[in-house]
């Protein structure tokens, strides 16, 4: 009903658990990052819990998207489940048909279960079972679950469970007669609510997937958000979506923080009140009370309060702040020069951990906008929020070296270590078989090979598209975002006559090819985002930052 109202494409607080919304917090970063190790290299037992509405669904689907093509995942929803039924929806998962006569016994289905997790072994295949609201699980079922973890090579486990649950599952795991179960979990993660920062994030982040261009709440109105919401993603959208649509039925372009207090009340079916009116109660209170107090006194002549101590106007300790922190400029202790070739760097794993404190997502942004002789302010807005503003983009998403390569910019990486610790890191440099990392204030030499071990394509790079908007342009497209790629290219192919037109035409279609063609990219005559990049990086100026520098013959076709 308000889409066309605030000028967005889709619905952006809908509750379905859609990847493409997907907001990483930092514990939802850390939480992807080690399912999709899982999925990849670990065995046994993968615990994920959080509160309803924290995103345990969101986070699974998307996994599932990121999922290699070597992994074979059977999901199962509703364990509600004897043991027997139990096996048999694993096997109807994988495909195997488990007939009813056949089938029936469960040393039959295991028997079953094993021969086919044997065959994907050789065929270098990973089977992955993945049990969502797993606090469901009888103990019975349980403990079929933990035999299944039996079925094993003599090097590896044939079968990695990830089981997902609310907090009553780490309740159910805790129990004696279950520690051979917890004793077999090799991770565990926690959702917890999005703080205050994460939520106004949380919010930016959906509305952008939904093709806002400008903001919808005010600050004020985020900050109720939180509040009222608690910080639990299903309710922030619940709230939103009311929050809208008030908003529309108002005429309201910006949604107001009264909207989102009214839209609350809905929710919970209380009134709810402003943020500042218990403290004002709170203090009128008071103020009676010590005027009663004053009264007796005087009547009864006891003591003058101000002989008496007390603390309840002691002043809050301040958070200490590192003065280097506070002070630093953005962007600034950026290394300009790499560590020199000869030298032997340490390895991987014990920088990450003796800089664990310089892998965060604050200072990972402040390096890769400093490169871009942009500004990052912490705290303030998430990172890519404050690029735009600075007519920057990010673009964010799961790919391989080869694609950064192609796509030649700084990127920040997630790494992730055997021991489940998540670290960002900015990649600024690729040579043919070393990389250069930005950690903090250091930069590192590490082999490729070496870095694979800890990056399971995870990134975010920053790009300059020249135009406020940005979308897939194809064949038959007309307009201004048509007529800037025009010129773009113009400039790539010196020669051909390519501006003053705003029409994507055969001509168009046919130069996009040949870039695409040029720099191993998909040729299909679409200039998508990643195509846009491409582009950009070819197009560089000097003082704009490159993964590797332009050579003479590479800078644009012919030159």
């Amino acid at each position: 009903m308000y889409l066309q109202f605030f000028g967005l494409a889709e619905k952006p607080f809908a509750i379905t658990p859609d990847p493409r919304y997907l907001y990483l917090s930092g514990r939802h970063a850390d939480a992807l990052a080690h399912l999709v190790y899982g999925i990849n290299e670990a065995g046994g037992f993968i615990q994920l819990t959080g509160e309803v509405g924290t995103g345990k669904t969101t986070t699974i689907r998307s996994l599932l998207a990121r999922a290699p093509k070597s992994a074979e995942i059977a999901l199962i929803l509703n364990p509600r489940l004897t043991a027997n039924e139990f096996l048999r929806a694993l096997c109807e998962e994988l495909g195997l048909g488990a007939d009813d006569a056949g089938e029936s016994e469960n040393k039959n289905l295991v028997d079953l279960l094993n021969r086919y997790l044997l065959r994907a072994h050789a065929l270098g295949r990973r089977v992955v079972l993945v049990v969502d609201e797993a606090q469901n699980l009888a103990p019975d079922v349980l403990e079929q679950v933990r035999l299944l973890t039996n079925l094993e090579t003599e090097t590896q486990k044939l079968l990695q469970i990830i089981l997902i649950g609310q907090p009553e599952l780490r309740k159910l795991l805790s129990r004696e007669d279950l520690r051979q179960i917890a004793q077999r979990i090799t991770a565990r993660f926690h959702l917890d609510p999005l703080s205050a920062p994460e939520t106004a994030a949380y919010v930016r982040h959906r509305l952008r997937v939904a093709g806002a261009t400008t903001e919808i709440f005010t600050r004020g109105a985020l900050r109720e958000i939180h509040r009222v919401s608690g910080g639990i993603p299903r309710v922030i959208n619940i709230i939103c979506d009311r929050a809208m649509l008030g908003a529309y039925t108002q005429e309201l372009h910006l949604v107001p923080a009264a909207l989102v207090r009214r839209a609350g009340a809905e929710v919970f079916g209380h009134d709810i009140m402003p943020s500042w009116v218990p403290p004002a109660a709170a203090g009128l209170a008071s103020v009676v009370l010590i005027g009663s107090a004053l009264l007796v006194a005087h009547h009864a002549q006891w003591p003058p309060f101000g002989h008496r101590s007390t603390s309840a106007n002691a002043p809050a300790a301040a958070t200490a702040v590192p003065a280097a922190r506070a002070t630093a400029a953005p962007g600034a202790a950026v290394p300009g020069t790499a560590t020199p070739a000869a030298a032997v760097s340490p390895p991987l794993a014990k920088v990450l951990v003796a800089s664990q404190a310089d892998t965060g997502t604050d200072t990972a942004f402040r390096t890769l906008m400093g490169l871009w002789h942009a500004e990052y302010v912490p705290g303030k807005i998430d990172g890519c929020s404050q690029a735009l503003s600075q007519g920057l983009r990010c673009l964010a998403q799961r790919g391989s070296i080869a694609q950064l390569r192609l796509l030649n910019r700084p990127a920040i990486l997630m790494l992730s270590d055997e021991n489940g610790n998540s670290y960002q890191v900015v990649l600024r440099s690729l040579r043919d078989d070393t990389a250069q990392l930005q950690i903090g204030t250091q930069a590192i030499e590490v082999g490729v090979a070496e870095l694979a071990r800890y990056w399971f394509g995870d990134f975010v790079l920053l790009w300059h598209p020249g135009t406020r908007d940005v979308r897939d342009l194809s064949a038959g497209m007309h307009g201004s975002l048509v007529r800037h790629l025009r010129e773009q290219l113009g400039r790539w192919l010196p020669g051909e006559n390519l501006a003053g037109s705003d029409s994507y035409d055969d001509t168009l279609t046919q130069a996009v090819e040949e870039f695409q063609r040029a720099n191993r990219l998909t040729v299909d005559g679409v200039a998508g985002v990643e195509t846009q990049v491409a582009l950009d990086s070819a197009l560089a100026s000097p003082d704009s930052p490159l993964l590797e520098p332009h050579t003479a013959s590479t800078a644009t076709r012919g030159s």
